[in-house]
């Protein structure tokens, strides 16, 4: 019995670092991932039936992103220059721009990470957890879970066979409350060598039922990008209707004063 238990195969355990590199190579290697400097893709947002929103979103590194959405005719901005993140939201009444809240900060940095949290995630003061495999719709999936530096997590779902992830499960506070939300990941297509997700569907824990679809249209690499649009342009001049910007009144004439009389002319 000895024997047979000694020449059974060894069935290797998987580890989150082997599953990371796969996934890594997946998406066209370490070299070439970190070769991208800039990215801008354009495509749609789907917020309902019948309800579109044509959006760019421009990534440059280090971790600045700038995304831009039009609907109704307005135009609204979300954007992170490395430190801070601000927003311009027209549609709630909000014409200039805003720094977001630390939390909604902390969202912004995550995205603006060209490489994603789990490259180099040790050094990003990340850690990766593997949960084991599982199944999604069917599909094979190793799971990993993933602890960021803010605290957030995220859960991973990555294809056994493609490597590459179709879904991930964040969970993260935002202004004091939990706030957990999923993204479904597909149509995955190549862009110069690296499969890039052109359709990403997102739905809230609290809201289920109502479902974000972004769709891209149009990947581009390494174009130029000018690092100004991360920036937050300073608030727009409003006039204040008051005493001090009425126009100006002549001056009263004092009670003394008297009218003069015109010179006549010879």
């Amino acid at each position: 019995m000895l024997a047979l238990v000694c020449a059974a195969p060894v069935v290797h355990a998987q580890t989150a670092d082997e599953i990371i590199a796969k996934n890594i190579e997946a998406h066209g290697g370490a070299a070439k991932m970190k070769a991208i400097k800039t990215m801008k893709a354009t495509g749609k947002i789907e917020i309902g039936p019948g309800m579109q929103a044509p959006m760019t979103a421009t990534q440059q590194r280090p971790d600045m992103i700038r995304n831009e959405f039009t609907f109704q005719g307005m135009t609204g901005v979300q954007a992170y220059d490395g430190k801070e993140a601000w927003q311009i939201m027209p549609f709630m009444g909000k014409k200039d721009p805003d720094l977001m809240s630390a939390d909604e900060r902390d969202d912004m940095a995550d995205s603006a990470d060209l490489d994603g949290p789990l490259m180099d995630y040790a050094a990003k003061g990340n850690k990766v957890e593997y949960l084991g495999k599982d199944k999604l719709e069917g599909t094979d999936v190793y799971k990993l879970k993933v602890t960021l530096k803010d605290g957030s997590i995220q859960t991973w779902y990555i294809d056994t066979d493609s490597n590459l992830e179709v879904r991930v499960d964040s969970e993260r506070m935002v202004r004091g409350t939990p706030h957990k939300n999923t993204r479904v990941i597909g149509d995955y297509k190549e862009v110069e060598g690296l499969p890039v997700p052109f359709s990403m569907e997102m739905s809230d824990a609290d809201h289920p039922d109502q479902k974000m679809k972004l769709t891209l249209e149009k990947v581009e690499y390494n174009v130029p990008v000018d690092a100004s649009i991360f920036k937050m342009p300073p608030k727009t001049a409003t006039t204040t209707k008051g005493a001090d910007t009425a126009e100006p009144k002549p001056a009263d004439k004092k009670p003394d004063e008297a009218p003069k009389s015109e010179t006549p002319k010879n």
